[in-house]
C-alpha cells in the first residue's frame, strides 16, 4: 500500500502556504499521495492517512489558535501515526534560533501542548510590511526593532531557506 500524507496548515500572510505548496509539489514529484488543506477547510478523517503534517505560522509569538485546538482534539490520531509539525516564524531567520530545540516559539509551543510528533522542524518566514495592516506593521516593526531586524516600512524580505524546505520534504518521503 502506498503511503498517503496530509498537510494541514495555517498561514496568516501566505508564506506557510507557499512552503506547503513547495513540499506538496516535491512529494508529488516523488510519486507520493498528498492532500493539502487549510486548517479552516479540513474535514477529513486522519485515519485515512499514514503521515500527518501540521504547519503553522506565528503571529505575535503564538501559533494559530485553530491549529492548537486541532492538535488537542486529535491527539490520539496524531500519536497513532507518523505525525510531523513545522513552525514558520521570523525568529528562525537567525541561525542560532532556526532549529526546533533552539527556536523559542517552538520550545514554548511544546511546553503548552501535550503532543510528541515524530518529526519537528522550523523555517524562517517572510517580512512584507506593505502587506500588513497599519497596526500589524507597527507591532512587527517594534518586534523587529527589539530583535535587530529590518524596520523599513517598505521592506520585503523572504528569509525562508528553500534548501532546508527541500531537505524536509525528503525526510517526509523517508519517514
Amino acid at each position: 500500500m502506498q503511503n498517503k500524507l496530509v498537510i494541514i496548515y495555517s498561514s496568516v500572510d501566505g508564506q506557510t502556504l507557499k512552503i506547503c505548496n513547495a513540499i506538496t509539489k516535491q512529494l508529488k514529484e516523488h510519486n507520493q499521495q498528498v492532500d493539502l488543506f487549510s486548517i479552516d477547510t479540513f474535514e477529513g478523517d486522519l485515519k485515512d492517512y499514514d503521515k500527518i503534517v501540521i504547519g503553522s505560522s506565528i503571529r505575535y509569538g503564538v501559533h494559530h489558535k485553530k491549529i492548537i485546538e486541532f492538535i488537542k482534539a486529535h491527539k490520539t490520531e496524531l500519536e497513532a501515526t507518523k505525525s510531523v509539525f513545522f513552525s514558520v516564524n521570523l525568529v528562525a531567520r537567525k541561525e542560532e534560533k532556526s532549529a526546533p530545540d533552539t527556536n523559542p516559539y517552538v520550545i514554548k509551543f511544546f511546553k503548552t501542548i501535550d503532543w510528541k510528533p515524530t518529526l519537528v522542524e522550523c523555517f524562517a518566514g517572510k517580512i512584507d510590511y506593505k502587506k500588513y495592516t497599519f497596526f500589524d506593521r507597527l507591532m512587527i516593526q517594534l518586534i523587529m526593532y527589539m530583535t535587530k531586524g529590518p524596520t523599513n516600512k517598505d521592506a520585503e524580505i523572504e528569509y525562508t531557506n528553500w534548501d532546508k524546505v527541500k531537505a524536509f520534504g525528503l525526510k517526509l518521503i523517508d519517514l
